[in-house]
């Protein structure tokens, strides 16, 4: 009887052991994958064009700045008082128009930015899941981070693992 029990008991601990073991997990380098799509590289062309249009406006901008201020310089001597103060008074909107524009074409080049990358990135992150899937991965983790040895979680199935929220909740006694 014992014999039969110590048996029992290697066998049901051997078939845990291996279960255990049979959880498979993986790795991805998503911004290698992103960086070698032919989409990332035609994106980036376009994104580059789009902020040479908008550096191109900022720099007209400024050329009609600099083109007032040194006519103002010149002539600032000979002005009148109402004829300067009103130069200066463009002087002082052109300066803001730039201003603005600049923090405007700063906001329209991360809108077009992630207007062009969030459907790559929703493609790449689609073929992790499908791969994941096919290989029966339980979770896979992301290589790519700002520093060596950072990682995140590119997938994971939620069925196959088990959600501790609520044993959390309970140890840290938060009632919901």
């Amino acid at each position: 009887m014992k014999k039969f029990f110590k048996l029992t008991l290697t066998v049901v601990l051997m078939l845990s052991a291996s279960s255990v073991f049979a959880q498979k997990f993986g790795r991805v380098d998503l911004a290698a994958v992103v960086t070698n799509m032919p989409e990332f590289k035609e994106a980036q062309t376009n994104l580059e064009a789009y902020g040479r249009d908008l550096q191109d406006q900022l720099e007209q901008i400024q050329v009609e700045f600099n083109t007032l201020y040194a006519e103002y310089e010149k002539n600032a001597a000979t002005l009148s008082d109402s004829v300067r103060q009103l130069k200066e008074r463009e002087l002082q909107e052109l300066q803001q128009r730039f201003a603005d524009f600049q923090q405007i074409a700063q906001q329209d080049m991360q809108q077009k930015e992630a207007d062009v990358m969030n459907p790559i990135y929703d493609k790449a992150n689609e073929a992790v899941k499908k791969i994941s899937a096919q290989g029966g991965y339980i979770a896979v983790f992301s290589t790519t981070g700002d520093q060596p040895g950072s990682a995140g979680l590119a997938y994971f199935d939620p069925a196959a693992l088990t959600d501790i929220t609520a044993a959390v909740k309970a140890e840290l006694g938060i009632t919901e």
